[in-house]
């Protein structure tokens, strides 16, 4: 067989493979988190939110929004060297985010089994 033959052959097999992944994985919203930041956040996106009591009042102030927390879950970065330490009962973890005015935000979240609650939330 010749080499143009099994270029051929092997193109064609390219091409109805990837139309095969194409419809498997087209249709489905799947979000492959292999990394330790995506997954910290995914996992913080997944569960209900409960806010403090200092929270409210940030909110309050207008600086920052629940929309800007939500941006920052999605694409805000996980401060591992201050995260993922026990506290009263959970996880607390640090996310450095951006607000609508685009500043730099603290966000810090306690992460239970059934839950998160949004603890605190400052400028850096």
């Amino acid at each position: 067989m010749k080499f143009s033959q099994r270029l051929a052959y092997y193109l064609f097999g390219f091409l109805i493979g990837g139309m095969f992944l194409i419809y498997f994985f087209g249709e489905k919203k799947t979000e492959f988190c292999y990394m330790p930041n995506c997954r910290v956040l995914k996992d913080l996106r997944s569960k209900p939110v409960t806010y403090s009591a200092e929270v409210k009042k940030t909110f309050n102030e207008g600086w920052v929004t629940n929309e800007d927390i939500k941006k920052s879950l999605q694409y805000g970065d996980v401060d591992f060297s201050l995260s993922n330490v026990e506290f009263e009962g959970g996880k607390k973890y640090i996310i450095v985010g951006r607000n609508a005015a685009n500043e730099n935000i603290l966000i810090e979240m306690i992460n239970y089994p059934d839950r998160v609650t949004l603890n605190a939330v400052k400028k850096q």
